[in-house]
């Protein structure tokens, strides 16, 4: 076995709902990433880990200094979803629209003027 890998797996702890997963600075703003569940369902399975749980724009916009509203890769998109990445499907989320511009894991922004507010 590889020494280096014996290391991390002793090292290594699953993360807990709460632990700080980590800290991102866009476009002037701080977003703080933390373990969790989106589901409560999940929260009830023994069997589901906590994973990061990113802002919910939809519910709660945040915007930059320019007007331009937050988005996640994994959103929902909007009725002015324009296609710009793979094929069209049900699927699609914010990450496939030419609109969105990605900042730092799956934190991003929305270009779109529609959704632009008014500064």
């Amino acid at each position: 076995m590889n020494q280096l890998f014996a290391k991390t797996k002793d090292n290594w702890q699953k993360p807990k709902e709460g632990d700080l997963y980590k800290v991102i600075v866009a476009h002037g703003k701080q977003f703080e990433i933390y373990y969790g569940f989106y589901e409560e369902i999940d929260r009830q399975n023994p069997l589901a880990e906590p994973m990061e749980i990113y802002p919910n724009f939809a519910k709660h916009p945040q915007y930059t200094r320019d007007g331009f509203a937050f988005a996640t890769a994994m959103q929902t998109p909007c009725k002015h979803f324009l296609l710009g990445r793979g094929q069209a499907d049900v699927d699609n989320t914010c990450m496939h629209c030419q609109h969105y511009t990605a900042c730092e894991e799956l934190l991003g922004v929305c270009k779109c003027k529609h959704n632009k507010k008014q500064i």
